[in-house]
């Protein structure tokens, strides 16, 4: 299972909204499924650390890898930036969320997320646990 960087935030930041959902969340699934993150959520989370060693230390502690994408997914996330262009998207460079849905795609693995407009748009077969709204 893919954890979405804003599930971690919530946590490392103590979110007064979000970090008991998101804690409990990665308890309960942490139970089911193997967690991990890829590069592209590694790279979002380093914006709220110093260094590389404590990004590290703090993904060792909660035992979480990171696991490298595969072409197929990076291809995939091409494609789905691709319609998001076609159907109106603004921005210029591929998203952050076309990677992480893409790598849960091909990989058959769902993505636990707070932030599921995206995934659920261009990636429909990827499964994603949610807050309920």
């Amino acid at each position: 299972m893919l954890v979405d960087t804003n599930v971690l935030v919530d946590v490392l930041e103590n979110d007064p909204e979000w970090a008991d959902w998101s804690i409990a969340q990665l308890r309960a699934q942490a139970q089911i499924h193997r967690l991990a993150i890829n590069p592209v959520i590694y790279a979002e989370l380093s914006l709220t650390f110093s260094t590389v060693e404590a990004l590290d230390e703090t993904l060792a502690a909660l035992q979480i890898p990171v696991i490298e994408m595969p072409r197929p997914a990076l291809f995939l996330a091409g494609k789905a930036f691709v319609k998001y262009r076609r159907q109106g998207g603004a921005k210029t460079n591929v998203l952050a969320d076309f990677f992480i849905g893409a790598h849960a795609a091909v990989a058959g693995w769902p993505v636990l997320t707070r932030d599921v407009r995206r995934y659920a748009g261009y990636f429909p077969t990827v499964q994603l646990l949610a807050p309920e709204k």
